[in-house]
């Protein structure tokens, strides 16, 4: 299929209308100042001749005056006789008298005198029949005298042709000199849209080959620069998404690896030794369900991951008892944190409000909060989780604040990004915590965490609307 350019349909389009446009408006100004011209000189004609009827009707009133000589005075003594000839036509219809002392063909047409002999007063506009165009007026005069029937007058419609033609050339050029300028301007116009959207088509084409290093360069600041903008934004984020794709593969593969090495090693060492001591077969398997957990753990998380995206993740709602959750959650790592030698304070309300969503999800984010708040924090660190009702607002709000690490300011607003990892020396995969905001928020809940800097610790809040009685 043909490529059509936004040129080309602009020009045939836009353009064609605009030409069309044009030469209407310039045929009906030329007809206009045709009209004009020949509308004048009619009337002029008329009043001429309406004045040499009143001077022959002036004569056929004086009964001693010979109104043949009167008339044949008035044709040899007419004073425009250069620029209009004045005829006389007989009662027979022919030309009997001239101003120019011409008598004309006698087959010569004269629609006009047909004109006056039946309405009173007739016009005519023809050439002659060596070509030159005229302009012929008749007025009967047989009321007058009846030896006649007719004066008529001529006149050459040669210098108001010329005249006609040259406002004729001036409107052209006029037309000309606009139609160019909308050209021009439409060129430039249609130029500024199509070469950036032209940049943009091939840039885009090495975004879809993984190439985000280039950008669309331009300042303009109406909507195609918005536009540029915008994808070069889109371009820096595609860039940082890749990124994150690429260190969420090589951390995970990490974090696949270490519990595999783990697993295998010990495996094959308890299979060499037979069995061994009492001591190493608890060691070796110690370690292999610690990090077949972690292994499921993460599996888990990709799964939960995958089911987001694809838009398959479901919840299974229910009133639940948020505090049996939280205590669940802390249970579960307060032997993990007495080994590590981390603190764990929990502050047990007596009640919350009941909550309204999926138990399992819901102590899923508080496994996952509660296990990066262990991990990213050192040996005689703590812990602490306080969880309380907001009466104001109608929530329960879970909190918990470790003294770990912390995050840069910087990284606080990507933390919670899907691959992003503000601490790469830590194991994880770096989908938790979006898989986490993500349950949250589909629980019409919040997660905020905030964090004074690197060393100062982070916290976590949790906030969900409590359950309506």
């Amino acid at each position: 299929m043909a490529k059509k350019s936004i040129t080309k349909r602009w020009i045939v389009n836009n353009l064609g209308v605009i030409i069309l446009a044009l030469l209407v408006i310039a045929m009906a100004i030329i007809y206009a100042i045709q009209s004009y011209f020949y509308s004048s000189a009619k009337q002029y004609l008329i009043s001429k001749i309406n004045a040499v009827t009143s001077v022959l009707s002036i004569h056929s009133q004086d009964s001693a005056a010979n109104f043949s000589a009167e008339m044949r005075n008035m044709l040899e003594t007419f004073n425009e006789k250069d620029k209009i000839e004045l005829m006389a036509i007989n009662s027979n219809g022919r030309v009997v008298l001239t101003s120019s002392g011409f008598s004309p063909d006698a087959n010569i047409l004269m629609p006009d005198y047909e004109d006056a002999m039946s309405s009173g007063e007739g016009t005519y506009i023809g050439k002659l029949p060596g070509g030159e165009k005229i302009l012929a007026v008749s007025v009967p005069i047989s009321s007058i005298n009846s030896e006649y029937s007719s004066v008529r007058m001529v006149t050459s419609l040669t210098t108001i042709d010329n005249t006609i033609k040259n406002y004729t050339i001036a409107v052209a050029v006029i037309i000309l000199v606009v139609i160019a300028i909308v050209i021009s301007t439409g060129l430039y116009f249609a130029g500024s849209i199509v070469k950036p959207i032209r940049q943009i088509s091939g840039i885009a084409r090495k975004f879809a080959m993984g190439d985000f290093s280039v950008r669309i360069s331009g300042s303009s600041s109406d909507e195609i620069g918005e536009l540029c903008t915008a994808i070069n934004h889109m371009a820096d984020e595609l860039s940082n998404a890749e990124n994150m794709k690429n260190e969420f593969i090589s951390s995970v593969s990490h974090e696949l690896r270490t519990p595999l090495t783990a697993i295998k090693g010990w495996a094959e060492t308890l299979m060499l030794d037979g069995g061994g001591s009492p001591d190493t077969m608890k060691k070796g398997v110690g370690v292999i369900v610690n990090e077949t957990e972690r292994l499921s753990q993460m599996v888990e998380e990709l799964l939960d991951f995958s089911r987001m995206q694809s838009g398959h993740f479901t919840l299974q709602n229910a009133t639940m008892d948020i505090l049996a959750e939280l205590g669940d959650a802390v249970l579960i790592y307060s032997d993990k944190a007495k080994r590590e030698g981390i603190e764990i304070i929990y502050n047990d309300p007596d009640m919350l409000p009941f909550v309204y969503g999926d138990k399992n999800r819901i102590r899923q984010v508080f496994i996952n909060i509660i296990d990066n708040a262990i991990k990213y924090s050192s040996q005689g660190g703590t812990v602490t989780i306080n969880a309380y009702e907001d009466e104001t607002e109608k929530k329960v709000v879970v909190s918990v604040a470790d003294t770990g690490c912390g995050i840069k300011t910087s990284d606080l607003a990507k933390v919670k990004t899907k691959f992003f990892k503000a601490n790469h020396t830590r194991r994880g995969s770096g989908i938790g915590l979006a898989v986490a905001d993500e349950i949250i928020a589909m629980h019409n809940g919040t997660m905020d965490i905030a964090s004074p800097g690197e060393g100062l610790g982070t916290t976590v809040t949790i906030t969900l609307p409590a359950e309506i009685s």
